[in-house]
């Protein structure tokens, strides 16, 4: 494990590997964040493709990443993770969506509870998930900057975060 943090529009970012790959990306203040002392040494040698890619998404010239990851968590955690990276760019989905397209109608709820348990923010978009009226519910990272990476993808015309 090795970690290093970086800054960005929403605070600083903590990143995780584990052998090399990209396990975490962790805000200040984050629901479901590891105690610090558990990401092992500070070391940025592995994530060179990380960084500049956050800040081609912050720039607002980088809708899809392209990174290998290795999320820890249970099977279906995983399988809801692997199912949020396909949500586009400047797009939302309800819990039950999701859990629709994963093929369990009933599961919203499961799906809500791996969502929030997602150790790589922003990457993979959990902020891209609301309820099932449209409304912004819990997100680990907080309800305002979900609501920032969520106007933010709406387009250069509605709203820029500030580098």
């Amino acid at each position: 494990m090795s970690h290093t943090t970086v800054d960005s529009p929403v605070g600083p970012l903590t990143l995780v590997a584990h052998d090399d790959v990209l396990s975490g990306l962790y805000m200040t203040e984050q629901r479901h964040r590891p105690a610090d002392d558990t990401f092992g040494p500070e070391d940025a040698s592995p994530f060179g493709d990380v960084i500049v890619q956050l800040a081609e998404y912050f720039a607002g010239t980088r809708t899809v990443f392209d990174l290998p990851l290795d999320p820890i968590g249970t099977p279906f955690q995983r399988t809801v993770w692997r199912a949020l990276g396909e949500i586009p760019y400047g797009e939302t989905v309800t819990y039950g969506e999701l859990a629709q397209r994963l093929g369990r109608p009933s599961a919203a709820r499961a799906v809500g509870l791996a969502n929030g348990r997602n150790p790589i923010g922003i990457i993979v978009p959990c902020h891209r998930v609301v309820g099932a009226n449209g409304d912004l519910t819990g997100y680990g990272g907080g309800l305002e900057r979900k609501r920032r990476l969520l106007d933010f993808e709406q387009g250069p015309d509605t709203y820029r975060l500030p580098l």
